[in-house]
């Protein structure tokens, strides 16, 4: 089969992820990115089993796995700082084969940026159309025009190419909660485990990266009002949630006041199809999701194994397309749900529901909860030898979720 290429638009961590996918099975890749330049920005990122399953299946795990820091365990407390519910990472390391994994964005970013030829990664190429005529694919961008045998849209939650060709479809829509985000200086004495708080309308969370920092993450029922950073935020996040219980006030004064980060939350309503085509759509652009579940950044993991093992040994790329979107689409819109619910739970403001709320998850047995989680953490890469690693063997198209909160 000659070499084909792929033009892969979004230079996140699912088309990243995709780019080396497809590379090791010798496609020529080339990455566009508005940004100038390949980086992700203040936040950390926690990777699920699930998801090292997919690293893993690149050769890749282990490197991520060093960047990172392995959670001992965590769950979720109430107002007062009472455990509602808990985990043990140990128990997740036995089950699935993995522990949880939480790292700086950044560091992941430049994990997957290592893994890729140079000369691949195309920053400063803003697309600006792409055209699908049945016969021949176009990208046109700022660095001239592409014409590749695959177009994947890995370009976010307001996707160009998902308004090229899906014209039709519903944009994103508001959760009804903002969330703040930020990363602590390193402390003397870090929290052993992470947690969310959950209060009325509030929640609070946190959970250890590497060299004693914290990533932090906080929402509130607010109405939409677009991104935001700096002191003022510092300012609203000690004003809502300094007088919470420990250690969330020592979190907070270890955050530096322009280090915080502002954004609203926004799902995706369901597409009818994750491909047109010869152009596929992938993580946030296919099917993006609320935090609440830390499965977004895991899910679009998944997508890029996935769709490189579709594509795997035949020549018809839309073929190979449309079992991609047989095998994603419905897992993937079945997490996106359950993280709405999740977040809907979390977010409950009404006293009386808050009362329910805690008392169903205090009464509810860790081994239901470990249970809850096997359909989306049990997920493994599909087993390919040709990618140079072992791989795992296992099924791309189960559905669920875990209720652990992890951003």
């Amino acid at each position: 089969m000659p070499q084909r290429a792929a033009t892969i638009v979004g230079g996140g961590i699912g088309g990243l992820t995709t780019a080396i996918a497809l590379h090791r099975r010798g496609w020529r890749v080339e990455v566009l990115e508005r940004a100038p330049e390949f980086t992700e920005v203040g936040a950390g990122i926690s990777l699920w089993p699930n998801a090292l399953h997919a690293l893993e299946a690149l050769g890749l795990a282990d490197t991520v796995r060093a960047r990172g820091a392995v959670e001992t365990g965590g769950g979720v407390r109430d107002r007062r700082g009472c455990w509602l519910s808990r985990v043990d990472n140990a128990e997740l390391t036995r089950r699935f084969g993995h522990p949880l994994v939480v790292l700086h964005r950044a560091d992941l970013l430049r994990a997957l940026t290592e893994a890729l030829p140079a000369d691949s990664l195309r920053p400063g190429s803003e697309v600006s159309a792409v055209r699908d005529d049945g016969h021949h694919l176009v990208v046109e961008h700022r660095g001239g025009e592409s014409r590749p045998d695959l177009v994947v849209g890995a370009d976010g939650l307001r996707s160009a190419v998902r308004r090229a060709l899906w014209p039709d479809a519903a944009g994103p829509r508001y959760a009804g909660y903002t969330a703040w985000r930020m990363v602590t200086e390193p402390l003397a004495e870090p929290p052993s485990e992470g947690a969310a708080t959950w209060g009325r309308g509030e929640r609070f969370g946190c959970t250890a990266l590497p060299g004693g920092r914290m990533y932090c993450f906080a929402t509130a029922s607010l109405p939409a009002s677009g991104a935001a950073s700096g002191p003022a935020e510092y300012a609203e996040l000690l004003r809502r949630f300094g007088s919470w219980p420990d250690p969330i006030p020592a979190l907070l004064a270890a955050v530096p006041p322009d280090a915080v980060l502002r954004h609203d939350l926004y799902d995706l309503p369901p597409l009818p199809s994750f491909v047109h085509g010869r152009v596929a759509l992938l993580g946030d652009a296919a099917h993006a999701m609320t935090p609440n579940l830390g499965q977004g950044a895991c899910q679009a993991l998944e997508d890029a194994v996935t769709l490189a093992h579709c594509l795997d040994g035949t020549p018809d790329v839309a073929a190979a397309l449309r079992s991609y979107d047989l095998l994603r689409r419905p897992r993937t819109q079945a997490v996106t749900r359950r993280s709405a619910r999740l977040g809907a739970v979390g977010q409950l403001s009404w006293p009386p529901a808050v009362l329910l709320r805690d008392t169903a998850a205090r009464l509810t047995p860790p081994w239901v909860t470990l249970r809850s989680m096997t359909p989306v953490l049990g997920w493994t890469a599909p087993d390919d030898r040709r990618m140079g690693t072992t791989g795992t063997t296992g099924t791309t198209g189960t559905t669920g979720t875990t209720e652990n909160e992890s951003h």
